[in-house]
């Protein structure tokens, strides 16, 4: 297993099957999908391995990123996920997290995502990024704004009004 960074309190790195049980603990809370589009998705341990081997590791494989393991470093516990995917219905690079409630509020979903970005000036050869934040998602709209973004543009997608926030590399 590839690790990406390190903070404080957290370790990133690449998602493994053995993930799975851990996956679908931080999908299962009604409260985790509520804004994203894809309340449902992963209710079955099957679902949990199905996204790991289909879409993070193929990810992983076919672009060097994808969403990344946030792992607590007090008891090595695959808490979420954070970091960039490659967005083929914005036809651009989405930097994301999904945390299980537990762990909110306590800025963890900040330090994961900060860490991603300082990663990505060092590592990758990003120009630009975006972040899709429900308007009425008022705790990730303020990550996204501590991550540096700036508000760029607001549409609708089905019931949810969505905020599109973006943030530009310097490639030095």
């Amino acid at each position: 297993m590839k690790v990406i960074t390190e903070t404080p309190r957290l370790i990133i790195r690449e998602f493994t099957l053995e993930d799975a049980p851990a996956v679908l603990h931080f999908n299962t809370p009604e409260q985790v999908n509520r804004y994203t589009g894809d309340a449902g998705v992963c209710t079955r341990l099957q679902d949990a391995e199905n996204i790991i081997r289909d879409i993070w590791l193929v990810e992983y494989q076919q672009y060097g990123f994808g969403r990344w393991a946030v792992v607590l470093k007090d008891n090595n516990t695959v808490i979420g996920f954070c970091g960039f995917k490659n967005e083929i219905r914005i036809n651009a690079i989405d930097i994301g997290y999904r945390l299980h409630p537990d762990y909110w509020g306590i800025g963890l979903a900040t330090e994961a995502n900060k860490a991603c970005i300082e990663y990505a000036n060092k590592h990758m050869n990003l120009d630009i990024v975006y972040a899709d934040v429900a308007d009425a998602n008022s705790g990730s709209i303020n990550v996204a704004t501590k991550l540096g973004m700036t508000y760029h543009s607001q549409y609708q997608d089905g019931e949810l009004t969505f905020n599109r926030y973006v943030m530009s590399f310097n490639n030095n």
